[in-house]
């Protein structure tokens, strides 16, 4: 298991959850819920240069048939972006089908009101793809998901 801190983000149309994991790569917690509108770069880039990342963790949405939609094109741009904001940090999409459900559930199981806390929704969500991150290379003992190849032309309209 390669030692360092990992950063989660579940993005959605409205909200991004982040969640980070101890530089151990034991344990992934919540870390915040970013705005995704009008502007969520500034925040992200801020929480970016805070924890440092080896790597940072995007989910990929498909459908439960593995089918990649609008949604999972939609974050293939924006790990673009997001490689153009953090250059140096390698952006990994994972697979994220089911997380927000799995936190949902975890949430309910808890006795939280989740109608009430979607923020907080997105976060648990976060939190479920690192998990899975470190399960998944704790297991094999290679990185998880597909690793984002930045294009020169993704870089300069980030920026």
């Amino acid at each position: 298991m390669r030692p360092g801190v990992r950063l989660a983000l579940d993005w959605g149309r409205a909200r991004i959850g982040v969640a980070a994991s101890d530089p151990e790569a034991i344990m992934a917690f919540p870390v915040e819920t970013v705005a995704a509108v009008p502007d969520p770069w500034p925040r992200l880039v801020e929480l970016i240069e805070h924890y440092r990342p080896l790597e940072i963790v995007l989910g990929l949405p498909r459908n439960l048939a593995g089918v990649e939609g609008p949604a999972a094109l939609a974050i293939r741009e924006v790990s673009i972006q997001l490689a153009g904001f953090a250059p140096g940090v390698p952006i990994r999409l994972l697979d994220e089908r089911l997380t927000t459900v799995t936190a949902s559930r975890q949430l309910t199981g808890a006795g939280r009101n989740t109608r009430r806390q979607r923020s907080v929704i997105d976060q648990a969500a976060a939190v479920a793809l690192l998990e899975e991150a470190l399960r998944s290379e704790r297991l094999t003992g290679v990185a998880p998901g597909e690793l984002v190849e930045p294009s020169t032309a993704g870089e300069d309209d980030a920026r």
